[in-house]
C-alpha cells in the first residue's frame, strides 16, 4: 500500500534541494573569495545529487516532482536582489546563504514532524538534505 505520508516528505525534500540550489545559483556570481566559490560549488553539488536521489524515489512511488512554493520563491528572490544592489561582498552572501540554510532546516524538521509515517529511507534522505543545510550554516561562519 502506498504512504501518503513518504510521498509527502518525499515532494517537500524536493522543493527543498531545488530551492537550494536556486539561492546558490543566485549569489554565486557575486562571490570573490575562491574558496567560498568553492565551498558554494560543492554543496551546490551536493543537493543537486540529493535531488537526483529523491527525483529517483518520486519516480519509484509514480508521483510528480514539486517545484518550490512560488510566494517562497518570489520573495527569496526578492531579498537576495536587494541586499546584494546595496552591498555585494561575501559577508552579504553569507548571510544570506544562512537565512536560507535556517529556513530550510526548519523548513524540514517541520515536514518530518507533520509525515511521521514516512518510509525509514525517506527520513534518512530528509535528513541528509538537513545535514547539507548545517554544514554549509557551519561553512559559511567565517565569511559573515
Amino acid at each position: 500500500m502506498e504512504n501518503k505520508d513518504t510521498i509527502h516528505l518525499l515532494k517537500e525534500c524536493d522543493a527543498g534541494s531545488k530551492m537550494a540550489v536556486t539561492s546558490l545559483d543566485e549569489v554565486m556570481e557575486s562571490v570573490q573569495d575562491e574558496k567560498l566559490k568553492e565551498l558554494l560549488k560543492k554543496s551546490k553539488d551536493h543537493h543537486e545529487k540529493l535531488g537526483n536521489e529523491i527525483h529517483s524515489m518520486l519516480i519509484q512511488f509514480h508521483s510528480e516532482e514539486k517545484d518550490p512554493n512560488p510566494m517562497a520563491k518570489s520573495m527569496s528572490w526578492l531579498k537576495t536582489n536587494m541586499k546584494m544592489t546595496m552591498d555585494k561582498s561575501d559577508a552579504t552572501v553569507a548571510d544570506l546563504l544562512t537565512d536560507g540554510c535556517n529556513m530550510g532546516i526548519k523548513s524540514l524538521y517541520k515536514y518530518m514532524n507533520q509525515y511521521p509515517n514516512a518510509e525509514s529511507k525517506v527520513k534518512n534522505l530528509c535528513n541528509n538534505l538537513i545535514d547539507i543545510e548545517r554544514e554549509l550554516r557551519k561553512d559559511l561562519r567565517s565569511y559573515l
